[in-house]
């Protein structure tokens, strides 16, 4: 029977094993700052090894041996770092400037100008730094130590007891949770049946956003980026207790960041996305430079291009159809996408590494696909954007049915993308159809959040969840052949046809093409050929729910998959963690699938 720790899904029973309420830790409360920001979870799963060896690598990390070590490497690395910069480093914080900008570790400088590398006969900012030619180099780690700052921007760090012991003598697999509350970030463990946080971090500024570098992950090293309210943005390693900071106080950019993603497999890359409508790629063992970066034109008629217009397009910059680059003097790309061939410059490259203007309105959230080659971000300017991260262009631009959009996911396999907004819709997109093919109806308030289930995902039929301001978390499944076309004219089956054709034979050539429109085709003639506008409701299907239930409580924020649950969060930082149901035989989840396709998902026309 259902309650508010249980409900029943098609495939069982999800029940809620443990929780995260925000509470008082000594003078310091998670609620005694405003809740200005919601709170977002993310999750890992680290692999701890049964027999760990006897090595000096996370002892040494988690012990006052380390601070020595990196003196001394430091006092021999700051002649060159003098000669480079011409500026002279101390080894310690410095007593005017007690938040230090982060660093690369000594003797890894060269790792911050690795050679490009080809890729489809192409440099680009993504694949310049996946690996360098030849040589495997180890991994800088943040440099300096949490526990001992004199920082002003860390108010406070609370630990467990006992909790290098604790991480040593781990072993198996075990699920990390990190979520942001108020000022505070917190790391706990997922299962444990210790309820109190790992650790706990108190900042001066609002932490906004973060996400785990999955490529990177091991038992002795886990790598955050969390971004905040100011613009600042920290690289954290929760094993060591080491951070180091980038754009600090908003150096690059001083708007707060919405939402930052590490760049799939890249170990070093990174995305934020800051509320003035910009994307900035970010280089983690790279120091802050100085950037200018270039500035649409502020006059009534380039406001206007920001809407859509039945009249002629603007001659100025219109985000319905471009985005604006500017690349550094030390940006990996030339102008035509070849390398600069130029070392020195590659020598002294700091971030940002590329700077996108995508639209004049705060950019919410965005998410990469998962080959990183394209990137789709959404905005209050109720747009779906998605841009080609190689050519660094925009390729499809859709408007929402209404209102703004709140957030966006991408399917594991490419093949679909959900948005959820203002409108109290999720809606389908086909990226490589370049149309709406769904809308998804169950919300009676804004969309939050929105998820795909990985383990529910097949290729055939796909599960997501999504939350609301509604307190409705909503399980949806849905099969791309049970999608039947909406009845229009024959004529545009064929132009889409022939575009969906086009497009991928061009990707099976390995080309990145997906914005050519052939010659005939609907749009082509249009001022905004990259603009998609809302189809109307006869115009597409309709997915209706699997499961809707209802949490009382305070408003939901966030909804996250794990591979052993389901993970909730509210505005003031309550998690949950639902537990998923046994494994179903095979033969009892295909019934379940056929019985999905077949009555759970309608057609409208």
């Amino acid at each position: 029977m259902e309650n508010e720790s249980t409900f029943v899904a098609p495939e069982g029973v999800y029940s809620v094993t443990e929780e995260h309420k925000p509470t008082a830790l000594g003078q310091h409360t998670v609620n005694a700052s405003p809740t200005l920001y919601p709170t977002k979870i993310s999750t890992v799963t680290v692999r701890f090894p049964a027999n760990k060896p006897a090595t000096p690598g996370i002892s040494q990390l988690l012990s006052g041996s380390r601070e020595k070590e990196a003196k001394k490497e430091k006092e021999k690395a700051a002649p060159s770092r003098e000669r480079e910069d011409g500026l002279s480093i101390s080894s310690s914080d410095s007593a005017d400037d007690p938040s230090p900008d982060v660093s690369s570790a000594p003797g890894q400088e060269s790792t911050l100008s690795t050679p490009p590398v080809q890729h489809e006969q192409l440099n680009t900012i993504f694949s310049a730094h996946s690996s360098a030619a030849g040589k495997k180099k180890a991994m800088a780690r943040p440099k300096h130590n949490m526990r001992t700052t004199s920082s002003t921007f860390i108010t406070r760090l609370q630990n467990a007891d006992n909790l290098n012991k604790g991480l040593h003598a781990r072993h198996g697999e075990i699920t990390f949770v990190f979520y942001n509350s108020a000022k505070c970030f917190v790391w706990t463990e997922a299962g444990s049946k210790i309820k109190e946080p790992l650790a706990r971090i108190h900042f001066s500024a609002y932490p906004t956003c973060h996400d785990v570098n999955l490529a990177t992950v091991t038992s002795e090293r886990v790598d955050i980026i969390i971004g905040f309210h100011t613009g600042d943005l920290l690289w954290f390693d929760p094993i060591s207790s080491r951070y180091g900071r980038l754009n600090k106080q908003g150096r690059i950019c001083n708007s707060p960041c919405t939402a930052v993603r590490w760049v799939p497999d890249s170990p070093n890359l990174f995305l934020v996305s800051h509320a003035d409508g910009t994307l900035i790629v970010y280089d983690k063992e790279r120091e802050d430079g100085v950037f200018s970066p270039q500035e649409p034109r502020a006059s009534q008629q380039a406001f206007l291009a920001s809407f859509p217009l039945d009249g002629p397009a603007s001659p100025s910059w219109n985000p319905l159809d471009s985005i604006l680059v500017t690349m550094p003097p030390w940006h990996p790309v030339a102008v035509g996408g070849l390398a600069t061939g130029k070392p020195e410059k590659e020598k002294a490259a700091k971030n940002p590494v590329s700077h996108w203007r995508v639209s004049r309105r705060s950019v919410v959230d965005f998410v990469f696909s998962p080959d990183a080659k394209l990137v789709a971000a959404i905005a209050e300017d109720g747009c779906l954007r998605i841009i080609d991260t190689i050519a660094e262009q925009l390729v499809d631009c859709y408007a929402s049915y209404f209102g703004a959009l709140t957030c966006v996911a991408w399917s594991p396999d490419g093949r679909f993308i959900l948005t959820g907004g203002q409108d109290d819709l999720v809606t389908i997109y086909s990226p490589w159809e370049q149309r709406v093919i769904a809308r998804c109806q169950g919300h009676s308030s804004f969309v939050s959040a929105l998820a795909f289930d990985d383990l529910r995902c097949d290729g055939r039929t796909y599960r997501f969840g999504s939350v609301g301001e509604d307190n409705k978390l909503i399980l949806w499944d849905f099969s791309s052949g049970a999608l039947h076309r909406p009845k229009l004219p024959a004529a545009h089956h064929q132009r889409m046809s022939m575009i969906s054709n086009i497009s991928l034979a061009l990707r099976r050539r390995g080309e990145s093409t997906l914005y050519l429109v052939p010659p005939g085709a609907s749009g082509a003639d249009s001022p905004l050929p990259r603009y998609h506008p809302a189809p109307s409701r006869n115009e597409v299907a309709i997915v209706q729910p699997v499961l809707v239930k209802h949490l009382p409580g305070d408003m939901l924020t966030h909804i996250a998959f794990a591979a052993r649950g389901l993970l909730t969060a509210s505005r003031t930082g309550h998690v949950k963690f639902w537990i998923r149901p046994l494994v179903q035989p095979h033969h009892v989840r295909a019934a379940t699938a056929t019985y999905r396709r077949s009555s759970l998902v309608d057609s409208v026309g």
